[in-house]
């Protein structure tokens, strides 16, 4: 699997995508007792549509994991609550983490460069010492280490972003390029809309800034914030070369990343797939539908098809900002589904 990544807009090698994909089912169906009972009676057809997935709720229900000889569990990785109070739980091994680890990088060095600079992430550091658990906040926060030559956490409380300490920004900065990573909201509420001293924004006019955030727009579609708007406030202070980097990702599908391109497309990397799916048949359509996603970096649990409660659409023409690859366009998500604390904080 690993020879599959590197470039990740490339033209994809869809035989081989495919075997990838229908050995890891056989070897979850072998090594995990509910998803065999689950997706008893499949065989390999040579059509990815065919491919079995799981219901992204059922990762809400029970702890699915695959014992095979190599395999290492490690923490698990949950994400925030959902309306319901219930979080997803994924279950993480050394060999997928690797391989999660690697797509990350790839992909976001195509969209940030491979230029390092000093990661600022908005959020706490506390997390880091938690045993047990991984927040779906922190791994998305932790897949920008690769290209950061060190890292600072500057909310000393995660839930208070009027907290931040724009001191530790400044001295960041001070190199004249940083990261900012934060998840949608509170790199709204903290950042664009926070108190930021004076000093900090002279500084800051003069650095570039690479701002990346995930998470979901819920709460700024009920401000009334769109992204023209997200995006000119986070660039007011910030220097020539700045931008701003929005991206789509699952807890359930953690080292795939889905960054949104000037046309207003996801792109999907190489080594993935992403098919639409009639709400109420489940068959493929190319109308607007119930958005798979596939991806072979999932050997200690079955989470490398699921099902997702998002809707979108995948089109078959080539993408105008002129990347190569499968895009899809995120549409909201179903009716009467949960408001998902991961993706829409």
């Amino acid at each position: 699997m690993s020879a599959m990544l590197g470039e990740p807009y490339a033209t994809r090698d869809d035989a081989r995508l495919l075997a990838e994909l229908e050995a890891l089912t056989l070897h979850h169906q072998a090594g995990c007792p509910p998803f065999a009972r689950i997706t008893a009676g499949w065989r390999p057809s040579g059509r990815l549509e065919d491919v079995p997935f799981l219901h992204v709720g059922i990762f809400k229900d029970m702890l699915l994991q695959t014992h095979a000889t190599g395999i290492r569990h490690q923490r698990r990785l949950a994400s925030s609550a959902t309306t319901s109070g219930v979080s997803s739980s994924v279950a993480l091994d050394e060999h997928s983490s690797a391989l999660q680890s690697a797509s990350a990088r790839h992909v976001l060095a195509a969209w940030l460069g491979n230029e390092r600079a000093p990661l600022v992430v908005l959020d706490s550091a506390r997390a880091l010492r938690e045993r047990g658990a991984v927040s779906a906040r922190l791994a998305a926060a932790l897949s920008l280490r690769p290209l950061a030559t060190d890292l600072t956490f500057v909310l000393p409380d995660a839930g208070d972003p009027s907290g931040l300490d724009w001191d530790a920004v400044r001295l960041a900065s001070a190199g004249g390029v940083i990261t900012v990573y934060g998840f949608t909201w509170i790199l709204w509420s903290a950042w664009a809309r926070g108190a930021m001293p004076d000093i900090v924004r002279d500084q800051l006019r003069n650095v570039t800034i690479r701002f990346v955030h995930s998470g979901g727009w819920k709460k700024l579609e009920s401000a009334k914030v769109d992204r023209a708007t997200f995006d000119r406030a986070l660039l007011d202070a910030a220097g020539p070369g700045s931008h701003v980097l929005d991206y789509y990702g699952l807890v359930e599908q953690v080292g795939m990343i889905f960054p949104l391109c000037e046309a207003g497309r996801r792109h999907v990397p190489r080594w993935g797939e992403v098919i639409a799916r009639n709400p109420w048949t489940l068959k493929p359509t190319d109308q607007l539908g119930q958005l798979q996603l596939l991806n072979p970096l999932a050997w200690g649990a079955p989470y490398h098809s699921v099902l997702t409660e998002d809707m979108g659409t995948v089109p078959m023409d080539p993408c105008p900002c002129g990347r190569v690859g499968r895009t899809f366009i995120l549409d909201g998500r179903i009716p009467k589904a949960e408001l998902r604390g991961c993706a829409n904080v």
